[in-house]
């Protein structure tokens, strides 16, 4: 029977995707060779790489522009250090909307001064912070636009005249934005683009090489600029099967069209949560992502009861975070709005049980 995977991440991808990156590791390209065996300077996976940068490019709408896509390894978490090597100089300002906005700050000032321009932890982050006032002068401002534990995302992104920078981790290339306001967008692949071990990376040459630091080669972003992300051996397979993901999404009338689909699955769940009295949602209501969808029992009397129709209904990866608890509902792109429809009924079965 299927499984329907609601996973924070690593989390669901398409089942073509996988038919066909499964494929790619018995036979790339009909050259009866592995896909995991070929050499990174091969003529096949030069043109994986290209053709995955280029998606990625083409998708955000920044092809032609200024900006840079690089698949690199180290997750995120290498971003946070990444971001504030190559651009901290003076100030930087972070709005703190989570756990990883947090890090992401920490790892910030090792290098400088990094300050907090907002915060939501006041409300143990169930909100995105409003009304904050932006300093001109910083090198950047960091901003999480989808906060995967909490289950908030940013609507409105920030007007500033300094460099935007946001860790888009969770919510890439699943709704329509201006991504030509962020002079620098990272996101590890395995949350909503393919398997862990691979990280994008889109960057605004213009912004690099203004920091006096001297950067080791492995973290300079110029570095893999030159070297079309080949400056070491990369995650080859992690970078095949993000291809195939964006290959996938632009064959299904890309980013625009997607947004559609999420939108319709987050608002069918929203409203299915807002109307069953047993349980209520964890994230403000103006700020609740259409990623990340976190929710309570009122009451935990009910909870074994609960999880047990969840696992009889095939239902895989609801549990929330320690630092929310209750439960958290990943409705990726790939994800159906069938699997959303089994969770409802799910939930509704619980109601009529008590």
């Amino acid at each position: 029977m299927k499984k329907h995977n609601f996973s924070a991440g690593p989390s669901i991808l398409p089942q073509p995707v996988i038919e066909q990156s499964a494929q790619g590791v018995l036979n790339i390209n009909n050259s009866n060779l592995s896909l995991i065996e070929i050499s990174h300077r091969s003529k096949d996976f030069v043109d994986i790489m290209d053709n995955a940068t280029s998606l990625a490019l083409e998708l955000l709408n920044l092809k032609n522009k200024g900006y840079k896509a690089l698949f690199l390894q180290g997750g995120a978490s290498m971003q946070f250090l990444m971001t504030a090597y190559n651009l901290l100089e003076n100030k930087a300002g972070y709005i703190n909307t989570g756990a990883w906005s947090s890090k992401a700050l920490k790892e910030a000032k090792n290098f400088g001064d990094a300050i907090e321009v907002a915060s939501s932890k006041d409300a143990n982050f169930n909100y995105i912070p409003k009304n904050y006032e932006v300093d001109s002068n910083l090198d950047y401002l960091h901003i999480t636009t989808n906060n995967t534990i909490f289950g908030t995302q940013f609507h409105d992104i920030p007007d500033v005249e300094t460099n935007l920078i946001c860790d888009m981790s969770s919510d890439i290339f699943s709704r329509q934005i201006d991504f030509s306001k962020f002079s620098l967008i990272y996101a590890g692949a395995q949350k909503n683009m393919g398997p862990a071990g691979t990280t994008l990376v889109v960057v605004k040459e213009s912004i690099l090489g203004k920091v006096s630091r001297t950067i080791p080669s492995m973290l300079d972003y110029k570095t893999h600029i030159d070297k079309d992300s080949m400056f070491n051996t990369p995650p080859v397979f992690a970078v095949y099967t993000s291809m195939l993901t964006l290959e996938w999404l632009k064959e299904n009338g890309g980013i625009s069209n997607i947004e559609k689909k999420n939108i319709e699955k987050a608002n069918l769940l929203y409203d299915a949560i807002d109307n069953n009295e047993l349980f209520n949602g964890f994230a403000r209501k103006e700020d609740r992502s259409l990623m990340n969808v976190t929710f309570n029992l009122k009451n935990q009397e009910h909870k074994n009861n609960f999880d047990k129709l969840c696992l009889e209904a095939n239902i895989n990866g609801v549990n929330g975070h320690r630092s929310v608890g209750g439960y958290r509902a990943s409705i990726y792109n790939a994800l159906s709005i069938d699997s959303i429809k089994v969770l409802i009924e799910v939930m509704n079965e619980l109601k009529r049980t008590i």
